[in-house]
């Protein structure tokens, strides 16, 4: 066969008249370029002001509301502000004409105890948030926007102390005031404890913002711890008091605690302006990402709070903690198969040994039960106290539960997998039940009536409560927002963000309803043996359906086989 040639067409000019052409374009000759650096200048200086009109202008501009509707938002708020603070003058009003009859030394030492416990407990929490959060903080759209401009960040920033000193100051102040009116204080007395829970609270705000510029929490960490321990002991101290192990008439001196306090209340506002004057002064030494964090985590938590997952919450915390802390020294594993998880939860122990403050905090719940004379509703009160200490051990069931493919990249089932992860946690509620059987056999004189068994039966029963309210809280799912959902006053809301704010309290209700009932024993372990077989997830529906549809294939591919015909071999 020949070769085939194709023809140039009309409108492509062959390869010779194409060189010819080229030939006579001129080439034009290399132009060297120079390049020309701009001179450096000074930054333009923009005011504060003028960036804040800025940022009030675009949000004005983008409102979602009408006027009528701020107007009547506020309406409604204030009404409700005043029918809460009429309903809670005439609660502490009626408390205080029937606490002043009360002139025994046990009633003389709650008035002095329980507001310098709020006191001390609000001091504690202060110092917690604002190491937290900040408490000086800005949104990310501020601090990739404001804060790269050419301002005094002083300027910038000062107003947003405001809002941290304005809520230390009132929101202790009214807790601590509302306690001391409940307990029968007198007016002067609970004004001069309302002024040291404020003043000192707002004090310890601004020592965390001068601390902040530095990047040094040590001081406001051990500040926080002291404060938080001294309150522990002043709990200690009233329950020490209303089972007659301390003399009350040693805590009978109000009078002379009331001058102790004041001098606190005018030391805090001293020392508060001069770290409130130091704190203005290091603000433009603030770091951006430091001030983008804490507005990072206000967000995250908001977002949280609408969907009424606190599980989400503690797992922002958790993972701020450990993005602070960076990293850690491995550790080679141990054993094989699921003893390889049970031992990563024993090594976590050792890791995050805070886990057992609160666990001992706990511990301390069924002992001041029993002392306050509530040894009927014991199970029930420490049952809650254990669950919110166990969640902290449960960190390694949460992480199975919200990531399903890591759990589906183990060769176990979901049932195995909970119950190994359940089972460093069901120890150490083990050893809080042994260390809680006093308290429920009454050595506190409560007069509860429970032999020794009876109270080791109670005492399981309350710890296996708190285990299984503790594995409720954490495997709940998430809120599936395409349910049909029930219509309130706010809105659509789906059931089951309803239901989340009782998961946990559920658990612990049902198992210890029979011992707060009086009936038997059997009943709540027949009610924990159900919840362990549910929680566990032995009847998970995803595994039945990956199991039903495993078998469905095995089925097929038996069928295929059966049906298949042999073709012969051809023959000659």
């Amino acid at each position: 066969m020949a070769k085939r040639t194709r023809k140039p067409g009309p409108g492509k000019p062959s390869v010779p008249v194409a060189a010819a052409v080229a030939a006579q374009i001129p080439v034009p000759e290399p132009v060297e370029r120079e390049f020309f650096f701009l001179p450096d200048a000074e930054p333009e200086p923009v005011e504060a002001e003028d960036l804040h009109e800025l940022m009030k202008l675009w949000r004005h501009g983008r409102a979602t509301r009408s006027l009528g509707q701020a107007i009547s938002d506020g309406y409604v708020t204030v009404f409700t502000i005043l029918m809460l603070g009429a309903m809670i003058t005439s609660a502490v009003l009626s408390a205080q004409h029937g606490m002043a009859d009360c002139t025994t030394g046990t009633c003389a030492s709650s008035r002095l105890l329980l507001p310098t416990a709020v006191l001390l407990g609000c001091y504690a929490i202060t110092l917690g948030l604002a190491r937290l959060f900040g408490p000086v903080l800005v949104s990310a759209a501020e601090g990739s926007w404001l804060l790269d401009a050419p301002v005094d960040r002083r300027r910038l920033l000062s107003g947003r102390l405001v809002v941290p000193l304005l809520s230390a100051f009132l929101l202790p102040g009214l807790v601590t005031g509302l306690v001391a009116g409940l307990t029968g204080m007198d007016w002067p007395a609970v004004g001069i404890w309302t002024l040291a829970a404020a003043a000192g609270s707002s004090a310890l705000v601004a020592l965390a913002a001068a601390q902040q510029s530095a990047e040094r929490t040590w001081l406001t960490t051990l500040l926080q711890n002291l404060a938080g321990a001294a309150a522990l002991a002043v709990i200690g101290l009233v329950v020490a008091v209303a089972a007659d192990k301390v003399p009350s008439t040693a805590l009978s001196g109000v009078d002379a605690a009331r001058w102790v306090f004041l001098g606190v209340a005018v030391a805090a506002l001293a020392a508060g302006s001069f770290w409130l004057v130091l704190a203005v002064r290091r603000l433009n030494q603030l770091r951006r990402a430091r001030l983008a964090s804490g507005g990072a985590l206000v967000s995250g938590m908001q977002g949280a709070m609408f969907a009424l997952d606190f599980g989400l919450i503690r797992d922002i915390l958790v993972e701020r903690r450990a993005a602070a802390i960076g990293h850690v020294r491995p550790t080679r594993g141990r054993g094989l198969g699921l003893a390889a998880l049970i031992w990563r939860d024993v090594e976590r122990l050792r890791r995050n040994p805070k886990m057992f403050i609160g666990l001992a905090v706990s511990l301390f719940v069924p002992y001041a039960v029993d002392a306050l004379r509530l040894s009927q509703l014991n199970p029930l009160i420490s049952g809650l106290a254990l669950v919110a200490a166990l969640v902290p051990f449960l960190g390694g069931l949460r992480v199975l539960s919200r990531t399903g493919g890591l759990a589906r990249g183990l060769p176990f089932k979901t049932s195995a997998l909970r119950t190994a992860s359940m089972a460093v946690p069901a120890g150490v509620a083990l050893l809080w039940a042994l260390a809680a059987v006093p308290a429920f056999v009454g050595v506190a004189g409560s007069g509860a009536d429970r032999s020794l068994s009876d109270a080791l039966i109670a005492a399981l029963i309350t710890a296996a409560a708190g285990l299984l309210g503790g594995v409720r809280w954490v495997t709940a799912k998430k809120v599936d927002f395409g349910m049909p959902m029930v219509a309130t006053q706010n809105g659509a809301v789906p059931p089951a963000l309803i239901f989340n704010l009782l998961r946990g309290i559920d658990m612990v209700a049902l198992i210890c309803a029979p011992l707060i009932l009086g009936w038997s024993a059997y009943l709540s372990a027949v009610v924990i043996v159900v919840a362990f077989v549910g929680l566990r997830g032995s009847f998970n529906a995803e595994d039945l359906r990956a199991e039903a549809a495993a078998a469905q294939r095995d089925l097929d591919s038996a069928k295929a086989e059966r049906t298949k015909t042999k073709i012969p071999p051809p023959r000659r």
